[in-house]
């Protein structure tokens, strides 16, 4: 009776972490289709309103450094609850934003609150739940994390069409205000991390992690680097996110600016791409038992590579379509291999490994972002696509072949 209930208390809670990276997915991502609608407002180029969507990615990025620690000190729900607060604080701020100045600062500040929701979350699914029920665990989150990104990308065009760009970070603040108060009622006093729950891999892994790993200092960074496989799913990830999160970025405007769409025309079409990484999330078990890692992360190479040189270059806006869908599918499917390695990358500091792989993504992300924009700015947004396909497929083709998916999956 007691397994059932604990079982019913973490599945509760795992619906409530979902509720709170919904929110944080769609603030992520809800200004991708409308960077002309604010460029048109605050006078901005669209390469300049592209700044929105970097500063919530840099600041995410930097500040997975301070979560980690402390999920692994006192616990990774209850850093979960109160950055839900904060983001629900900083939508408000967004939406009151009087110039392009201060809703760049909002949106900074918006990264930084959203930095300590998904990869606390994953980082305590990690801790109890075994590596081989994980990825379709994770991928339950993956569901939450989608259905953000297609309601940012999609209901968030057609609302920023219809009521203003305003509207959708009211409504953002609602959700985050929800999903606070509602987990927070489900969590006792704080804990220390729950690495040691009996049955769960934190319990005896943590194989060579060097000893200074678990300390709260930059000794902590240096000592995950160390291990080869902490370097070798870090380096996939910058490239990943520099590469997807680029592109994804300047969609709306690259049917916008081929294909004469309208705001929520793009929007619509750049929400399928969110479909197809909703598709994944509820397919990847079927996917996980009937593949290999490596056989998938081949398949991400071809799909990804197509996708995105049809985005780029196709005179049919129609074509961009299944595109972008084909682009969700493969890109969710290649990152739920690398999310599902990074959280056994260093069990014992599971909190400090997870959020330093969610820094490496945003990091790359922000730098793809801002490359991204200078070929916006010149007017050749296609060739964004042309670049960051052959990337994309270059790393799928590392993770089915490197020596880091093994190293990583045996250290559990």
């Amino acid at each position: 009776m007691a397994a059932v209930e604990a079982t019913a208390a973490l599945d509760r809670r795992l619906r409530l972490v979902g509720l709170a990276a919904f929110g944080s997915l769609a603030a992520m991502r809800g200004c991708d289709p409308m960077l002309v609608t604010l460029s048109q407002e605050f006078g901005r180029t669209v390469g300049e309103a592209s700044r929105v969507v970097s500063a919530f990615a840099v600041a995410y990025g930097l500040c997975q450094l301070g979560y980690g620690p402390l999920g692994d000190r006192i616990g990774k729900l209850h850093v979960v609850v109160a950055a839900t607060g904060a983001c629900a604080v900083v939508a408000a701020l967004v939406a009151l934003a009087p110039s392009f100045d201060a809703l760049v600062a909002a949106r900074a500040l918006g990264g930084a609150a959203a930095a300590g929701i998904v990869p606390m979350g994953i980082a305590w699914i990690g801790d109890r739940v075994p590596y081989a029920l994980r990825q379709h665990t994770l991928a339950r989150l993956t569901t939450a994390t989608v259905t953000g990104t297609v309601a940012g990308q999609w209901a968030g065009a057609w609302i920023t069409e219809a009521f203003g760009w305003r509207t959708c970070f009211w409504l953002l603040a609602a959700v985050f205000a929800l999903a606070s108060a509602t987990l927070g009622r489900t969590l006792p006093g704080p804990a220390p991390s729950a690495g040691a729950v009996p049955g769960s891999p934190m319990a005896t892994a943590g194989a060579g992690v060097p000893p200074d790993a678990g300390s709260p200092s930059r000794a902590a960074i240096r000592g995950l680097l160390a291990l080869g496989r902490v370097r070798w799913v870090l380096s996939l990830t910058v490239l990943e996110g520099a590469a997807m999160f680029g592109a994804l970025a300047f969609v709306p405007a690259q049917l916008s600016a081929r294909h004469g769409l309208g705001t929520a025309a793009a929007g619509s079409a750049l929400g399928l791409f969110g479909v197809g990484g909703f598709v994944y999330s509820r397919t990847a078990a079927r996917l996980v038992s009937r593949r290999s890692e490596a056989q998938l992360a081949r398949g991400c190479a071809g799909l990804l590579l197509a996708a995105l040189a049809l985005i780029g270059l196709t005179p049919w806006w129609r074509v961009t379509l299944p595109a972008c869908f084909a682009a969700g599918l493969g890109f969710y499917t290649l990152h739920g291999i690398l999310q599902t390695r990074a959280t056994q990358m260093a069990p014992r500091v599971r909190g400090r490994a997870v959020t330093l792989f969610a820094g490496m993504l945003f990091l790359g992300q922000s730098v793809g972002v801002a490359l991204a924009a200078l070929a916006a700015d010149r007017g050749r947004t296609w060739v964004v696509f042309v670049v960051s396909g052959p990337v994309l497929a270059l790393v799928a083709l590392a993770v089915a072949a490197g020596r880091g998916g093994r190293e990583v999956a045996e250290s559990g």
